[in-house]
């Protein structure tokens, strides 16, 4: 008897179904382990496998516009888990489900990558440096005495400003130490993050053209993310040795 091959199952759309975002709803609601463990291959299905193939989706166009930003999609993806060990709010799920896109080199700090996230009521789309470490901190306000007025004609280009919003900044009250506080890049030295950020209706993360819509968003973002990553870089490189006092 000829036994039929079953057809292999059809991969995961690169975007949610109403299904996934009805579970962060619950999610909200329910942030507990006894209503999420029997839910779990639920979550699966509808969130984690959606999300791995939006992000493999995304990381192909990359290819084209940020390769040094390619990596498997296992490490863009974050974890569903809180970490509560330092958190007075011990929630332990995250309400909202999230990939970031690490410079090579920079997966275990910071410096300036791509990001998104959904939760039950928006889609966040953003690039930059969000959480530098000291050391890229002080490369990107060093970099940015000198380079000041590039890095703002990326920010003011009327397709980013169309598309995005600035971060806010975090700034500082005050000039930064050393800082000489005169200098035209005040406004941007005494930031602690810079990069641009778009928020959409939750349920732009369930039409089929969802990958597009990132991926349009990133390539858009992505002289500023490099802007930013070129201090970071510098700062990493290793120094030229020095042979018998001459360079």
């Amino acid at each position: 008897m000829t036994r039929i091959a079953k057809p292999a199952p059809a991969p995961p759309a690169a975007h949610l179904h109403p299904e996934g975002l009805a579970f962060l709803r619950n999610l909200a609601r329910h942030n507990d382990r006894e209503w999420f463990t029997p839910r779990k291959a639920v979550f699966e299905a509808e969130l984690k496998e959606p999300m791995l193939a939006i992000i493999r989706k995304v990381t192909g166009a990359m290819e084209s516009f940020a390769p040094s930003f390619v990596r498997p999609a296992e490490k863009c993806l974050f974890r569903i888990y809180r970490d509560t060990r330092f958190s007075a709010d011990k929630k332990p799920y995250k309400t909202h489900v999230a990939a970031w896109w690490s410079h090579q080199g920079l997966e275990k700090t910071s410096g300036a990558g791509y990001y998104f996230h959904i939760d039950a009521k928006e889609v966040v789309i953003a690039a930059g440096a969000y959480m530098p470490e000291k050391d890229q901190l002080a490369a990107i306000r060093h970099w940015l005495l000198d380079h000041h007025a590039e890095f703002r004609k990326l920010l003011q280009k009327p397709a980013v400003r169309k598309t995005f919003t600035e971060f806010d900044g975090n700034a500082l009250i005050r000039p930064p130490k050393g800082f000489p506080k005169e200098h035209p890049a005040m406004d941007l030295i005494r930031c602690r993050q810079w990069g641009l950020s778009a928020m959409l209706p939750a349920s732009a993360a369930l039409d089929p053209g969802f990958a597009a819509t990132l991926i349009r968003h990133f390539r858009l973002a992505a002289p500023v993310v490099d802007a930013l990553n070129t201090p970071i870089a510098a700062a990493l490189a290793p120094r030229k040795k020095v042979l018998f006092g001459l360079d």
